[in-house]
């Protein structure tokens, strides 16, 4: 069970055209927005990262409007591990479960889950905030994570799973955001 004082949340590469062209990507945006909104709400944390964003532009308008005052981190590996400041952000967070999402799935989401499991850490994938431009990649880099140790969740599995319980003003607010 992923707990909040030990869970961060990785946002991961969604950006410009590239973003427009995932599979299922209107479900993804508004999966992603419900999950930011339930991490702020939860006080989860958040990492933004982008891939090379002076090529791929910025992270989508409409995703980054959820992370008020935060910056994206930009990298040019595609695991988030193989960036020092990913790394030097992720150990002052001092986190061991971490959520993963973003795009693309087979690619930059597969290969950061793998480099953290291979580190010791807790790995679930968010699986409608991810995808590929196939639903076949998307689907092929979820089952390797789950190959190697890693777990599937959804955005509404994980954000009740944080909860814990049907109580208080906080599962309130949730619940508003989640319907």
């Amino acid at each position: 069970m992923f707990e909040i004082d030990r869970t961060v949340l990785l946002l991961i590469d969604v950006q410009g055209r590239l973003a427009q062209m995932m599979h299922g990507k209107e479900a993804l945006f508004a999966s992603l927005k419900t999950l930011l909104k339930g991490m702020e709400i939860l006080g989860v944390p958040v990492i933004w990262m982008e891939q090379l964003p002076d090529k791929l532009g910025p992270t989508t308008p409409e995703i980054a409007a959820f992370l008020p005052g935060a910056s994206p981190i930009p990298k040019h590996s595609f695991s988030c591990c193989g960036n020092p400041g990913f790394m030097e952000r992720f150990s002052l967070i001092n986190r061991d479960q971490v959520l993963l999402t973003g795009i693309e799935s087979h690619i930059c989401v597969y290969q950061t889950g793998m480099d953290l499991l291979q580190r010791g850490f807790e790995v679930q994938v968010v699986t409608d905030c991810v995808s590929s431009r196939t639903l076949e990649n998307k689907t092929l880099g979820i089952e390797r994570i789950k190959q190697s140790g890693g777990a599937a969740t959804s955005c509404e599995m994980v954000l009740f799973e944080l909860m814990k319980a049907a109580q208080g003003e906080t599962f309130k607010r949730l619940v508003k955001v989640i319907k």
